[in-house]
């Protein structure tokens, strides 16, 4: 973002009335899809979000802007029975909304994780919301006409993380499009599409959830993995430690299940396509479009290994069978100590 679309930004909020004068932008770091500011006025600071043409990261990855809006109905949807839960939405534009600040009161749930501090009441409690979420929008049909945004699913995430890992790995590539197929085909409840440690926000009575431009009426499988895939990412940066990641991936599960309240043969079927999206979600944090950054080399090829061996021979699996098999792994005992 340069100086000058920055004050565009600025001139374009003033025109809207959302600031008034001597109100500033201060840029917020840490996405690569939007352009994310706080600003500031006197007795008042908000944050400012607009969504990128083209994402920062090392390869081409374009997405319409049109999943600005779809992040909003996220927002207002949840906020009809989880207001606590997500930011409210102090106004909007053509390009862009303003929603709540969050100060120093709160912590990043992935800096507290790659910190070492790993409490299961806070994955607990991301079950929990989780759970409450595709509870409440599974059959929904209002939730299904609003966000009947596959188009833009797949621009984030088929694309960039399942396709583009068949195109490197060419004896995973029907395998990655099937599922990519799957996933467009699925229609249970709303998705996140991004529900990771760095999208939350813990304060002393509350957890907020960020960043719902990836938001899709589809399979619950993929926010359930997606968080999984992180904690297991996590488990690998710290190892040969053990800060008690398989704690808060048990936490994590239960807090789903409680609020989630599924027939056992709904929960058998889903942790199933769970800890399939698993592998392949762990795989693309490495060799897809958007590779994690903080771990180094050796652990980033041991996650390749680990993934490109289970889905090189594909079986049913459960979750707890998957996260098993994970830290039971030799290889990650042998790594120096960060």
């Amino acid at each position: 973002m340069t100086q000058l679309g920055a004050q565009g930004l600025l001139a374009q909020l003033l025109r809207d009335g959302v600031v008034s004068e001597g109100a500033t932008l201060h840029p917020l770091t840490g996405g690569v899809s939007s352009e994310i500011y706080r600003v500031d006025q006197p007795g008042r600071s908000m944050v400012v979000k607009r969504a990128l043409p083209t994402l920062r990261v090392a390869e081409e990855w374009r997405a319409d802007i049109s999943r600005n809006l779809f992040e909003q109905r996220y927002l207002r949807y949840v906020a009809q029975f989880l207001p606590e839960c997500v930011p409210a939405i102090i106004a909007y534009g053509a390009n862009y909304f303003a929603m709540e600040f969050f100060g120093p009161g709160f912590v990043n749930w992935k800096a507290r994780l790659l910190a070492g501090d790993a409490r299961e009441s806070d994955a607990h409690s991301a079950g929990l919301i989780l759970g409450r979420i595709h509870a409440a929008s599974a059959g929904d049909p209002a939730a299904a006409r609003d966000f009947d945004s596959t188009a833009n699913f797949f621009e984030l995430r088929v694309e960039p993380y399942l396709l583009a890992v068949g195109r490197r790995h060419a004896e995973l590539r029907d395998i990655c499009q099937r599922e990519a197929d799957r996933l467009c085909a699925a229609r249970e409840c709303l998705v996140h599409g991004d529900y990771s440690p760095k999208n939350m926000l813990i304060g002393v009575h509350r957890m907020v959830i960020l960043d719902c431009e990836v938001a899709w009426y589809g399979d619950p499988a993929f926010d359930l993995a997606f968080l999984l895939s992180h904690l297991l990412l996590k488990s690998a940066y710290h190892a040969p430690r053990d800060i008690g990641l398989p704690r808060l991936i048990d936490g994590f599960l239960a807090g789903y299940k409680a609020a989630r309240r599924q027939s056992t043969e709904q929960a058998t079927a889903l942790d199933y396509r769970t800890a399939h999206l698993v592998q392949h979600l762990l795989l693309a944090r490495i060799d897809g479009k958007s590779p994690v950054e903080y771990l180094d080399e050796p652990r980033r090829c041991h996650v390749r290994e680990f993934a490109l061996a289970a889905l090189r021979e594909p079986r049913q699996v459960t979750v707890p069978e998957l996260t098993g098999t994970w830290f039971q792994s030799p290889a990650a005992t042998t790594f120096e100590a960060l």
